[in-house]
């Protein structure tokens, strides 16, 4: 008994400290971001501003077109998510529920994709493109997410074919064709694993920084990365206007990572489905 409680003090000890690790950043970077322009530079630091300015996040985020940029990810954000949704979950229920010649082949060679990081196919994919004459337009960042990806294709794979055939099999018989059953039967059963790339794809997108900094050239078409990036270049000296829009960055992904998270779980953990 001692043993097990002296192992849970322990691992309790070594999970704060690595929480604190993990969180101080983000802490500093909000107090940060509400001290005086002069305080920032004070040695030694101080944790706590003197004066609390709010007021920062608006001056910081009328000094450019943030809004417009934070509008750019959205959009780009929600097309890719949908495109994931849509054609992975199609992918993954024609892999796991139906019978072709090739089938196995066709999904070693989709997995086989996942071995080419994103850096190898840039070059191509910007010729590609530019023939195309996409070069500065949002189509580069939105039109291959439409398609799936291998990643979020084999993960829906593995849990639609968790899924017993009795659920098709009974909507057969009761004259349910292919897309019924897709759309109301195995896609309401495929929400966790949904919420799951939906979320990782969106946090992917709005951090999303070499595609953007690669495909766009107007700052009317900057994300929100990139016009961090940009902004932080121009106003090198100018620290809390930089951790405003930093703060502002961070704090979307964690909150739709916070109401996400218990599907999220259920999307990772399901090993199965109950009938």
């Amino acid at each position: 008994m001692k043993t097990s409680k002296t192992t849970k003090v322990i691992f309790f000890i070594i999970a704060a400290i690595v929480s604190i690790t993990f969180i101080f950043p983000f802490v500093w970077m909000m107090l940060t971001a509400v001290k005086p322009e002069p305080e920032v530079m004070t040695f030694p630091p101080k944790i706590l501003p003197s004066e609390w300015k709010w007021h920062n996040f608006v001056d910081a985020w009328n000094s450019q077109a943030f809004g417009l940029y934070t509008f750019n990810s959205l959009l780009i954000s929600f097309f890719n998510i949908l495109g994931q949704v849509i054609s992975g979950s199609l992918a993954a229920y024609a892999f796991a529920k139906f019978d072709f010649k090739g089938k196995t082949f066709f999904f070693m060679l989709l997995l086989g994709t996942m071995m080419l990081p994103w850096d190898v196919t840039v070059i191509p994919q910007y010729m590609q493109f530019n023939m195309l004459g996409w070069i500065d337009t949002l189509k580069p960042l939105i039109v291959p997410a439409l398609f799936g990806s291998a990643y979020y294709i084999y993960l829906m794979r593995q849990y639609v074919e968790q899924v017993s055939n009795d659920f098709s099999e009974a909507a057969k018989i009761d004259g349910a064709n292919e897309w019924q059953i897709y759309s109301e039967i195995y896609m309401p059963m495929m929400k966790p694993v949904i919420a799951l790339v939906a979320v990782q794809t969106f946090v992917t997108c709005w951090n999303d920084y070499l595609g953007p900094l690669v495909f766009l050239n107007s700052r009317s078409k900057y994300t929100l990365a990139l016009g961090l990036a940009s902004f932080k270049g121009v106003h090198e000296t100018a620290i809390v206007p930089t951790m405003c829009i930093a703060v502002v960055m961070c704090a979307v992904p964690i909150a739709i990572y916070l109401l996400g998270q218990a599907q999220m779980v259920e999307g990772i953990t399901a090993g199965g489905v109950k009938g």
